[in-house]
């Protein structure tokens, strides 16, 4: 079988391909022939910008999301059969509950991941996907889905009537959106281009602000909600966004805090303060556990939700998939297909 490796920081040139023998799946193991897999902004941290919060092992098969079918089982599996459509569990040992160090082995980093012809995974590391999904859209959910799901569901909850203020067009935002429109929330978007708000709007967002003509976007998000300030915020920005996100929420309201995006154009001083000043609550999200996963895909099921897809690429070119994913900033998500 054919599978790609990398090393830390060792940038498009360090993303290789090498041929190896098919794994034979051991005690409680499964092994899944990939069918397509999905980029992460997780993945250029490691290759490109050679850092990544949890460990990442040399030489090691990349990409954290990834989807296909079951070939084999060995002794004990009890939770799949052969045939199965499955998806990987990123946390593979995070099973229920709060995140916590010791379930912290991630596909993709300290574990191989999903950018190989053949992946052997716990069965515990595989969840079945919608019935309704392809392949390439399921590859979608493990990372930035699921994020998503615990930024609305894993904190004060979500309930139908909240409104959700998210953040640009990036995988987790688009995800957050689709995901509040079926729990029956009220969803305010920002972005910073004309087309990309026609395109949250037929994705369901209710309003949408262009943060570049409305810098104080934060004042029309109070404007939009009477005053209020809205119920949950799924915060992907970081330094250059936390302080207006504060500002934008309701008194004990919930901020989830994900990412970094945006240009860091504040201080410590300032978040203290509007925190103070908000009473709002910051929930730090590490992606989300296995039965989040499950809860997740039952309420995309009924639901009938597809992720967005921006492009896709075969697995030959996977190298050009990343540097695409690097140049730009795709509506939706970046699928390596192996057909």
């Amino acid at each position: 079988m054919k599978s790609y490796h990398i090393n830390m920081g060792a940038g498009l040139e360090g993303l290789v391909v090498r041929e190896q023998d098919v794994p034979v799946p051991g005690s409680r193991e499964v092994l899944v022939r990939v069918r397509a897999c999905s980029l992460n902004s997780r993945e250029l941290l490691i290759l490109l910008l050679g850092y990544y919060p949890l460990p990442v092992r040399p030489d090691v098969i990349p990409v954290s999301d990834g989807a296909g079918e079951v070939v084999a089982i060995g002794e004990g599996v009890k939770r799949v059969k052969v045939g199965d459509r499955v998806a990987g569990v990123v946390f593979p040992r995070w099973i229920d509950g709060p995140f916590q160090a010791e379930v912290a082995d991630q596909l993709g980093g300290s574990l191989d991941g999903m950018l190989t012809e053949y992946a052997l995974l716990s069965e515990d590391g595989v969840v079945p996907i919608p019935d309704h999904l392809s392949f390439e859209e399921a590859a979608a959910l493990p990372c930035a889905a699921l994020t998503a799901w615990n930024a609305l569901t894993g904190g004060m909850g979500l309930q139908v009537g909240d409104s959700v203020l998210t953040l640009g067009s990036g995988g987790v935002s688009l995800f957050a959106l689709q995901l509040a429109k079926i729990a029956g929330a009220r969803v305010i978007a920002t972005t910073s281009r004309a087309e990309k708000a026609e395109r949250l709007k037929a994705l369901g967002a209710d309003h949408v602000i262009n943060y570049h003509t409305t810098p104080d976007w934060h004042l029309a998000v109070r404007e939009l909600t009477g005053g209020r300030g809205v119920d949950h915020v799924v915060e992907v920005g970081g330094p250059g966004t936390i302080v207006k996100s504060i500002n934008a929420t309701r008194i004990s309201g919930e901020i989830a805090v994900i990412g970094s995006v945006a240009r860091d154009n504040t201080d410590d001083r300032g978040i203290h303060r509007a925190v103070f000043m908000g009473t709002a609550t910051l929930r730090g999200i590490s992606l989300g556990s296995r039965a989040q996963f499950l809860a997740m895909n039952r309420a995309i099921a009924a639901n009938g939700m597809r992720p967005v897809i921006d492009r896709m690429f075969p697995f030959a070119e996977a190298k050009a998939a990343y540097q695409y994913y690097s140049e730009v900033q795709p509506f939706g998500k970046v699928i390596i297909s192996l057909g």
